[in-house]
């Protein structure tokens, strides 16, 4: 794996400045933000004043801790422009998420937003071990999904020639890989494992790849699968993180030379960790529920938004800013069975560990009488497909998950290429609990 060192010079000069600049920045533009959505925005004022809190109250930065919080079922509230904090014909873009768990949350940008974001992508691609010149296949989906245009804008702003290929047809995404000869790829990391199915069906070796960085994003991936993803393509894996309330991909990267948790870009997003039971603010390196306020939105300033999301902040590493450790889970996918907490991501882990799997899996819930119970749907290797290789891959699986998540499953081992695969985000849970 080719090793790519930054090169100071070309990075940001707030990404290396003092913690004592940081936080001054931070103050100058949580005034200007807070005040902004109080100005502009009817809901913030409502809630701020039903709160007994004023914009002229935020004197420091944990002074944050005394506003209410912003959540998703907001922004369906007011579906579809009720939170826009600048008239509408000073939105340049419109994004919205698929809506299919309700209405769409509606997210806009005014010129200025658009243009805070392709630095921010440029960035975390900067982060990522890209550079000016490089060529980045950007198969995230395209549309009123942020990740398509966001990450297209952001390889343009660096410098880099984008290759628009959206997600879907994994056949031709191998055929462009292997003619266009790509540095780089954004992409959901569980797409990525179709891709590299789809190497071993026309007979290539991805380890021959020219693909030297990944930039995975839009769904919580494991460590395990990082290296599965790097041993295979012999390439580098890292994490960008983004939501499109805040701004999309982007509000966060790891750094490759230390892939230990996303750097979040903080001149520009300011994180608390929260319990997520009480809203009680955590210090810095407690798992708790993280929250996002953004500090240069215009278009749609976001105080205190709960992302759902569970993590840690923890000190900067290779820059001066925080970390956060790598999303695995999310509070609103936390499964409970039985009284155990369980996460898909923690499943994931032992089906990576467990040998003769594909690392393709889904989780199903059920009843078993008046109880919740729960069965993974996995696949064997086309080289461990028989039925003797497939109950012992299915008893150590079972086992594996008994001793390190706690919970009784029902292992399901199918054929190779029966877990349905994903086109985009990955549908981890499905729940049947409620059907006859």
């Amino acid at each position: 794996m080719e090793e790519l060192s930054p090169n100071r010079a070309e990075l940001d000069p707030i990404e290396i400045a003092s913690i004592d600049e940081i936080r001054a920045l931070q103050l100058e533009r949580l005034k200007w933000s807070v005040r902004h959505a109080y100005d502009n925005v009817a809901m913030y004022r409502a809630r701020f004043d039903a709160a007994g809190v004023h914009p002229d109250d935020l004197q420091s930065l944990s002074d944050l801790a005394k506003f209410p919080f912003t959540y998703k079922n907001d922004l369906r509230d007011n579906y579809p422009f009720g939170l826009f904090a600048v008239p509408r014909e000073e939105i340049m873009r419109i994004h919205a998420s698929s809506g299919t768990t309700g209405k769409a949350t509606v997210v806009g940008y005014t010129a200025r937003d658009i243009e805070n974001w392709a630095d921010l992508v440029a960035r975390s691609l900067r982060a990522s071990g890209l550079r000016k010149g490089d060529m980045v296949h950007v198969a995230y989906g395209y549309g009123l999904f942020t990740g398509g245009l966001g990450a297209h804008y952001g390889v343009e702003r660096l410098g880099a020639t984008v290759i628009p290929m959206s997600g879907g047809q994994t056949e031709k995404q191998v055929g462009l890989i292997t003619d266009f000869k790509p540095d780089g790829i954004m992409v959901t990391p569980s797409y990525m494992l179709n891709i590299l199915e789809q190497y071993h069906k026309v007979g290539l070796d991805p380890r021959e790849s020219s693909i030297k960085v990944g930039v995975f994003g839009a769904e919580p991936w494991t460590d395990a699968m990082r290296k599965e993803v790097e041993d295979a393509f012999d390439m580098h894996a890292v994490d960008i993180y983004g939501l499109s309330e805040i701004m999309g991909p982007g509000v966060a990267n790891e750094c490759v030379e230390t892939k230990d948790g996303p750097v979040i870009w903080e001149d520009h997003f300011l994180p608390e960790i929260i319990d997520p039971v009480t809203g009680d603010v955590l210090p810095d390196g407690e798992m708790g529920e993280l929250v996002f306020t953004t500090l240069t939105k215009e278009g749609l300033p976001m105080i205190r938004y709960r992302t759902r999301d569970l993590t840690r902040l923890m000190p900067g590493t290779a820059r001066s800013m925080r970390r956060m450790e790598k999303i695995t889970g999310r509070s609103d996918d936390m499964i409970i069975l039985r009284g155990v907490n369980v996460f898909p991501s923690q499943i994931e882990e032992q089906v990576l560990a467990t040998g003769g799997l594909a690392p393709y899996y889904q989780i199903e819930l059920f009843k078993s009488g008046r109880m919740d119970a729960m069965r993974v749907h996995v696949e064997a290797m086309p080289d461990a497909a028989d039925n003797l290789s497939k109950t012992a891959a299915a008893r150590m699986l079972t086992k594996r998950i008994k001793d390190m998540v706690g919970v009784s499953t029902e292992i399901i081992v199918g054929e190779p290429g029966e877990v349905e695969r994903s086109q985009g985000k990955a549908r981890r849970v499905v729940d049947n609990r409620g059907k006859e």
